[in-house]
């Protein structure tokens, strides 16, 4: 197996446009965003910073689970054990930076959350750069690896920028929601942070509306 995509060149990954290189630069610019929050002592700047790494994580993610991980899951032996746990942090980084977004941001109980986020992205990132890319990498060729990450960078430039702890982790439900949910987080992050509080509870109908739109193209698709 290959060793782990941290310490390769972007040669050996197979060249800048590769999804591997394309995974390797977000990965470090999140440890980045993490660090400078620690690191400022300005509440509004946290936020701002926290926001930006709310929207980088789970665009990321969303284009791993869509794009990635089947394609791990058809060309390796251990794809679907190591793609399980993966998507096992993601969904509980979904469920904690829920709470993160319902409670104050002056709160102790948020802050030790953030602590908790923060832990298990820096281990999921492990995790992929350790082990699935790598894997990855052995499956397919550099040719393959560039065209994955065209198709990756398509998808994660509009995929959604929030946690939706009840949209499924794969195809095709994810899919499903990707686009309207992807619309409705982009909208939400241009209005700002007091106008998305003021309309929880619109976002969680519509949210209900759309997951049962989802569920039922689903079946439809299943018949």
């Amino acid at each position: 197996m290959a060793r782990t995509i941290k310490s390769q060149t972007v040669e050996q990954l197979g060249g800048g446009h590769s999804v591997l290189v394309r995974q390797r630069i977000e990965h470090a610019a999140m440890d980045r965003l993490m660090d400078q929050y620690y690191a400022l002592t300005d509440l509004a700047e946290r936020e701002r910073i926290l926001r930006e790494i709310i929207q980088l994580v789970f665009s990321h993610a969303f284009a791993e689970e869509t794009v990635l991980w089947p394609v791990l899951r058809r060309n390796t032996p251990d794809g679907e054990r190591l793609t399980a746990r993966v998507e096992e942090e993601h969904q509980r980084i979904n469920d904690l930076t829920a709470d993160i977004q319902r409670l104050d941001p002056q709160d102790p109980e948020r802050e030790e959350k953030v602590r908790q986020v923060f832990a298990l992205i820096r281990q999921d990132i492990r995790d992929e750069e350790d082990e699935l890319l790598p894997r990855l990498q052995d499956a397919l060729g550099p040719v393959r690896l560039r065209r994955l990450g065209v198709a990756w960078r398509a998808v994660r430039v509009s995929a959604p920028t929030h946690p939706h702890p009840a949209v499924p982790r794969r195809p095709p439900g994810n899919a499903l929601l990707g686009v309207p949910l992807s619309a409705y987080d982009r909208f939400q992050d241009a209005v700002g942070p007091s106008v998305r509080m003021a309309g929880g509870k619109r976002r969680l109908l519509f949210l209900i509306g759309l997951l049962g739109a989802a569920g039922a193209a689903v079946v439809g698709r299943r018949r």
